[in-house]
């Protein structure tokens, strides 16, 4: 029993969305709900193996079409590839997919890649593993993309651009209101746009990637269709096409990805039905702008509007404090909240993302608020409490760059001689 209570306590120490407000800002990380588990779990898809007959496994060939069809109405797009198993993945597939288009039609020199400097960093990694080369797109003052930047670059890279990729709503939660403008650059030049559908969470039933002039676009099953993944897994990165491009889809996978991700993503839609799935985005966009608005009176709020799903501070209001972004994150796990993103995206020196996703209640934010407010005013009547904080968690504040460098994977129990 003495080993069953050890990982059992250890358990107990787990933040979870189940126990507490997850704010992390993660692309959409929201509640998972159990129907999904219990459908993914269910015997006659579980027990499948990729390997059988394709005559035995009809019913989830069908399960696939239909959530192929759901999110083509999502989205706006002709045809999906299920084959990749997380964001990334889809990413390297999208690219891939651009990249084969232009070599069919013999424009081997399309080999750059724009993607604005608010980007998240898979997307000029994803561009790199893919063999292209990365051209960066300023931001305005407004955290938009800058359009006479963009017009610049295509003017000087004009037949070598391959694609551009975008988030939208932006890294800073902000909508791209001139992605007409955009797209018209990219395609009168013969480039592609490519959507990061990280940010697709405030967008559904509102408006769809490829009524915007988007050609490519990966989605986050785990992410923005529930199954959030902790510990790194499991993903699914399914890939969508405008009509003509799927005959591109290259060959990632001899497999579907990860099946059981994709039965959740069908039953989270099934459930909210055509209706409710256009609550998604308001109620998400709702959440994000009320705790902004209560809160940007003692944290700086660098770029003020209305945001969608999530909105960045710049830290704490009142600088003097010397209490940093990082403080303020180790004093929530004090109060039983995890932490938002902190330090990304890179454009603020203590970037602080906030995303609260539409399942959160009133009194869940409210609470969330009002220990933001102390933590504020702890930093001003005491700013020693907050920089040394967390007090009241199994372990005090890490030696950030000791436990990077050197991090013990290991557990030696010590034993009395």
């Amino acid at each position: 029993m003495t080993v069953v209570r050890h990982y059992t306590n250890l358990s107990q120490n787990n933040f979870g969305v189940d126990n507490g407000f997850y704010p992390l800002g993660s692309c959409t990380m929201k509640y998972n709900p159990k129907i999904n588990e219990e459908m993914a779990a269910l015997p006659v898809f579980q027990n499948l193996h990729p390997l059988q007959p394709a005559h035995t496994v009809e019913g989830a060939r069908a399960a696939i079409a239909y959530l192929e069809r759901s999110l083509c109405k999502l989205t706006g797009l002709a045809h999906f590839t299920f084959k990749p198993y997380a964001g990334a993945h889809g990413e390297l597939t999208g690219l891939m997919i651009i990249d084969n288009y232009h070599r069919s039609k013999g424009d081997l020199q399309r080999k750059k890649v724009i993607v604005p400097d608010s980007a998240h960093g898979t997307n000029p990694a994803s561009a790199a593993v893919c063999g292209l080369e990365i051209v960066e797109v300023k931001s305005t003052s407004n955290g938009l993309v800058d359009l006479s930047d963009l017009e610049r670059l295509v003017s000087e890279e004009g037949p070598n651009i391959a694609a551009m990729m975008m988030t939208n709503p932006n890294t800073l939660g902000l909508f791209e209101c001139q992605i007409p403008e955009i797209a018209k650059l990219i395609h009168d030049c013969g480039g592609l746009m490519y959507y990061d559908g990280a940010n697709l969470n405030p967008m559904l039933g509102v408006c769809r990637p490829g009524d915007m002039g988007f050609d490519v676009m990966h989605i986050n099953l785990h992410k923005t269709f529930s199954t959030p993944h902790g510990g790194g897994g499991p993903g699914s990165g399914p890939v969508g096409v405008r009509e003509g491009l799927q005959e591109f889809f290259p060959v990632v996978s001899p497999y579907h990805g990860n099946f059981a991700v994709m039965l959740r993503a069908l039953a989270y839609i099934i459930t909210l039905g055509r209706d409710h799935v256009k609550e998604v985005g308001p109620l998400a966009t709702l959440n994000a702008n009320y705790i902004k608005e209560s809160l940007k009176d003692v944290y700086e709020l660098p770029i003020e509007g209305l945001c969608c799903h999530e909105f960045v501070f710049d830290g704490l209001k009142d600088k003097s404090t010397g209490v940093t972004t990082m403080d303020v994150a180790k004093r929530l796990l004090d109060y039983g909240y995890h932490a938002p993103t902190i330090y990304f995206p890179l454009l603020f020196h203590e970037s602080l993302m906030i995303e609260p996703t539409e399942n959160e209640s009133r009194d869940t934010i409210d609470g969330f608020i009002a220990v933001m407010r102390k933590i504020a005013e702890e930093a001003k009547n005491d700013p020693e409490l907050v920089k040394s904080a967390p007090h009241n968690t199994p372990i005090g504040r890490v030696d950030d760059v000791l436990a990077a460098k050197h991090p013990i994977v290991t557990y030696r129990q010590m034993l009395e001689e």
